[in-house]
Parts: C-alpha cells; structure tokens; sequence
C-alpha cells in the first residue's frame, strides 16, 4: 500500500469566498478518507492537488505528474514540459482514475496523465502556453484539462489535425474554454 502526500490540500485556501468554503468543506471530506482508512487502490494521492495559492511573482514549482508506467505519451508530455523549464516529479501508478477522482477531475476531461502543480491540476496533454497563462491569471479554478489525446498536441506527436480546447473545470464539472489551439492552414 502506497501513501503519497504533498502539498497541504488547504494551502492558499480563501475562506471568504464560496468556493474557499467548498475546498474547505473537499478538505474536511479528504480528511475523513484519510484517517477513515479508505484508499482507492492502494493510492491515495489528494493532497498535491492544493486549492490555489496567493498570487506570486516566481518561476513555476515543481509539477507532480501521475501516470501510468506503461504509457509512452504520458512520458514525452513529461519531457515537454521539463524541456520548457518546469520540473517534474513523476509518480507512477497503475491505475490513474483514483487520483483524477480524488483531483475533481471531470469524467469527461478524463485524459491519460494527471498532474499538479502550485495548487492547480492539469489533466491531459495541455501545451506550456495554457499552463503559463492558468499560473499567471491564478484564475478561482481547480484546473484545467483537455480530454483524450488530440494528435499533435505535445506529447502526442504528428501535425495538429483539428483545434483542440483546454477546458476549466471545479467541483467535479467542466468549466468555461481557457484556451483553444488552431489547426495550421
């Protein structure tokens, strides 16, 4: 049985907004499962996905990605984004979905690898200029993703064949569009 925690789940939470009270209200539930005993596959791997923290004027942190061992555009998206200058610790798991549950990731942007970074969750194959902007803007999002594995999105190789859409997404359902990226002409 693994047990991987990282960052505080309530760290940078703002109480005085309705959704700081919903992460407190997701922190007191993570808590339950926590100390309750139940760990959804062996993996309980919440708490690096932190509410959002205070705006701040510094490089990225590190980005905590949660894959599967077996998948090999999981480890070039990984590669993509260290080769931007983001570090990147990779946890392998065997199965994903535990972690994208427990990240409030929407079903419908369910993509191959999960990750967190300063207090936000990227699911999917987004490209740097999405996450740059959701760390600069700090918008009151749990993340944003984009679903399945678009061909020619980073990690995924070839040309873009058609747009795809980085979605934001909180409390378990799909947000507003964040960023859309054009096929070429």
């Amino acid at each position: 049985m693994v047990l991987w925690i990282g960052k505080s789940f309530a760290e940078g939470t703002c109480m005085t907004s309705t959704a700081g009270w919903r992460r407190r209200a997701a922190l007191t539930r993570f808590t339950t499962l926590l100390f309750g005993g139940l760990l959804f596959g062996g993996v309980l791997a919440a708490a690096s996905f932190a509410a959002p923290a205070p705006a701040r004027a510094q490089e990225p942190g590190t980005m905590t990605v949660y894959r599967s061992p077996s998948c090999g555009c999981c480890g070039a998206w990984v590669d993509y984004i260290e080769g931007h200058g983001i570090p990147v610790e990779v946890r392998e798991v065997d199965d994903t979905v535990p972690v994208k549950r427990l990240a409030g990731v929407p079903e419908a942007l369910y993509a191959c690898h999960t990750a967190a970074i300063d207090g936000y969750t990227v699911e999917g194959h987004v490209p740097i200029e999405a996450i740059l902007r959701l760390l600069e803007e700090r918008p009151d999002v749990q993340g944003i993703g984009i679903a399945g594995m678009p061909a020619g999105s980073p990690g995924m190789g070839g040309p873009v064949t058609r747009p795809y859409t980085a979605y934001t997404f909180g409390d378990g359902e799909v947000g507003a569009p964040f960023m859309t990226f054009p096929a070429p002409d």
